[in-house]
């Protein structure tokens, strides 16, 4: 088990509390009330219906394809889904709400009740209770760095569909966190209710942060809004954590507020006093009639769940060999996932082989060469410039003989930067690996002619001068014969 994560102030340790409020752009094309197109992106205010700008008359109609998405998240999550819920009109007026509220819910969530299990780098796993999920519609955008008195709004954004996952506050650590956020967004991806991009905004989280003494109620919490990737989450609580212990041990009260992290410093700042429910006025949004789900509903949105990370997880060490480790590497994002599924098909295929004699080999190469190339070119799966098939071949290759390890390596940067196919490559290089006996035979006689006084020293028992021998005929072959045929034809020559 982990060891517990404490702040140690002069008065003695204190545990870290940590809640987590994620928000999860629903995948739709159209916003949660309105029929306005959710593409990111755009010129400023050019995908705003009337709806979202609330003007006067206008009725919000809900997207049944968000419902839809919700119910799925709920599902793959393990959480009660609510056959009866409602929305609700949270009030609040900043310059990028347009109709000074925001339709919610409050009282009666789409879903209820879950838990997510993630594991640490440590291999501990933990269970995470999720308190709710809510449907609520996105705010605009201020922007405040195009003008040195002014600031804009962009409306673009307002409207969209957004999940509130909340979770309980289970949390103890900034890596728990961190391995909280990164198992959920790897569940959203995989079901393809939320892509995921923070760096867009489509997931961002509120992180709730409290300290106390071990066993001891909890403490004031403070909330930092809208972080917005997994390193500032961490950064962010270990952050304010401290700023709280500090504040204690000051003979200071934590005050109740909403913080920002400035990722820049690493430090969170105040921005305003923290809202509790009664401040934003709650109450039934009049045009909207309550939402009610009947099982054929429920069943259908658990029908269209696909497999989901950890159970893909577990298949590729049960039923591949694939250590948990490489596992667990290949099933974090869906689309390596799904990659690394048409590099076993066709790997199989072309080696006539079952996918669990191929699965070890294939793995090895994608999280090691293929990953360490896309990282190099700061590329992602989704644009390597490798396909699957390609990288089938090229392990064939290499499983048949045709190209040793080092002239596999040498085909691969090719064909990083050409996009040729590796037997193209190796053809027309002339980079095959020689298997021709003769030759090599040839090659063998005349390295250890050229170096018969290492040729009497392995003979009289300086074994380690094999090694030696191997590199020379491997220099004289260009690099291309076979190493096995070698090390043989070696020693037969000197035995």
């Amino acid at each position: 088990m982990a060891p517990p994560y404490l702040v140690n102030g002069e008065t003695g340790p204190f545990e870290v509390v940590i809640g987590l409020e994620v928000h999860a752009q629903v995948i739709s094309k159209s916003k949660l009330f309105s029929g306005a197109s959710t593409a990111f992106g755009g010129a400023p205010n050019t995908r705003v219906s009337l709806v979202d700008a609330a003007m006067p008359g206008m009725l919000p109609v809900l997207n049944g394809e968000c419902v839809r998405q919700a119910v799925r998240t709920g599902l793959a999550l393990g959480c009660t889904i609510n056959r009866r819920s409602r929305f609700d009109r949270k009030n609040y007026f900043y310059a990028d709400l347009p109709a000074g509220y925001q339709i919610s819910q409050y009282e009666a969530p789409i879903v209820g009740e879950g838990a997510v299990e993630i594991e640490l780098e440590d291999g501990t796993r933990k269970a995470v209770g999720i308190e709710r999920i809510h449907l609520e519609q996105d705010a605009g955008k201020s922007i405040h760095d195009l003008h040195p008195e002014l600031s804009y709004v962009d409306l673009n954004r307002a409207g969209v569909a957004l999940m509130e996952i909340v979770s309980k506050p289970d949390l103890r650590s900034p890596a728990e966190a961190g391995a909280y956020v990164t198992t959920l967004r790897a569940i959203l991806r995989a079901i393809g209710s939320c892509d995921g991009n923070m760096q867009e905004g489509s997931l961002r989280a509120d992180v709730n942060v409290s300290v106390r003494r071990p066993g001891a109620p909890f403490g004031t919490r403070c909330e930092i809004k809208n972080v917005n990737s997994i390193r500032f989450i961490q950064q962010a609580i270990a952050f304010e954590a401290r700023r709280q212990v500090d504040l204690i041990e000051a003979g200071e009260a934590v005050v109740q507020e909403t913080r920002l992290f400035d990722p820049e410093r690493g430090e969170t700042r105040p921005l305003r006093s923290k809202e509790d429910a009664h401040d934003y006025r709650y109450f039934p949004e009049p045009d909207l009639l309550p939402l009610v789900l009947d099982e054929a509903f429920i069943e259908a949105c658990r029908a269209s769940l696909p497999e989901l990370p950890h159970a893909r997880r577990r298949r590729y060490e049960t039923e591949l060999g694939l250590s948990p480790y490489v596992a667990g590497v290949l099933t974090a994002d869906i689309e390596e996932s799904l990659w690394f599924e048409l590099l076993l098909a066709e790997s199989a295929k072309r080696q006539g082989k079952p996918p669990r004699e191929v699965a070890e080999r294939a793995a090895n190469w994608m999280t090691g060469d293929l990953f360490a190339a896309l990282k190099r070119l700061d590329r992602t799966i989704a644009d390597s410039p490798v396909t699957p098939a390609q990288g089938a071949e090229l392990l064939a290759l290499l499983a048949d003989g045709t190209l040793s390890g080092p002239l596999a390596k040498q085909v691969f940067e090719i064909m990083l930067e050409t996009g040729e196919n590796p037997g193209v490559i190796a053809e027309a290089r002339g980079l095959k690996q020689v298997t021709d006996t003769a030759a090599l035979e040839a090659a063998v006689a005349a390295v250890l002619q050229a170096n018969a006084d290492k040729v009497a020293e392995y003979r009289a028992g300086k074994e380690k001068l094999f090694g030696f021998f191997v590199g020379q005929v491997m220099k004289a072959s260009g690099g291309k014969a076979s190493p096995a045929l070698v090390n043989d034809l070696l020693k037969r020559a000197l035995g």
